[in-house]
């Protein structure tokens, strides 16, 4: 049960968003630009930056809905992220995606445990200076919404079959589509 009368019974981040729709626009469209909106980088491969952060912060909704949103966007589904969960290092993804998901991983530590060192191997692993920026970007703005989404104690669907239609509606509309479908 959310920590604070929310209004509305919506999963995840989109009972707060529901609850302040003034901030969710602004979210939705960071959320669209990151993990949507021109990119060297797949759809999938930022939804599994996304949702790899915030399996790492046991962030129960936001991994679980953008790992099956990296799933339906990945040729490899869900065995393919949960694979990457287990261990970026051996899962079936780039050589560049190993190196970002380790970004990633040190960004969710703290920003200041990025080093030098990660980055030149991202770079030698084939990773331009936009993707490490988007990368940083992606894993520092999935810490906020986990943080909102858990601070506020948000309601999360126990099956992951729940997180399946939502999925697919991302893929085809986007993040501000699932709110449409919630009535906001």
């Amino acid at each position: 049960m959310p920590h604070i009368a929310l209004n509305n019974d919506a999963p995840g981040i989109v009972g707060p968003m529901l609850y302040r729709p003034e901030t969710a626009r602004p979210l939705n469209d960071l959320a669209d630009v990151l993990l949507r909106g021109p990119s060297t980088l797949s759809r999938g491969e930022r939804e599994l930056i996304a949702s790899y952060v915030s399996r790492l912060n046991d962030c129960d909704f936001c991994g679980s809905i953008h790992g099956a949103v990296a799933a339906e966007q990945l040729p490899g589904g869900m065995a393919q992220v949960t694979a990457a969960y287990a261990d970026p290092g051996t899962a079936d993804v780039s050589p560049k995606m190993r190196e970002l998901l380790a970004i990633a991983g040190l960004v969710r530590e703290s920003g200041r445990s990025v080093t030098a060192e990660a980055v030149d191997a991202a770079r030698e692993a084939g990773a331009t200076d936009r993707e490490i920026h988007d990368t940083v970007l992606i894993a520092a703005a999935f810490c906020m919404f986990n943080r909102y989404v858990d601070g506020l104690e948000t309601v999360t669907p126990p099956s992951q079959d729940a997180y399946q239609p939502m999925a697919k509606q991302i893929v085809a509309e986007g993040y501000a589509g699932v709110m449409q479908a919630f009535g906001g």
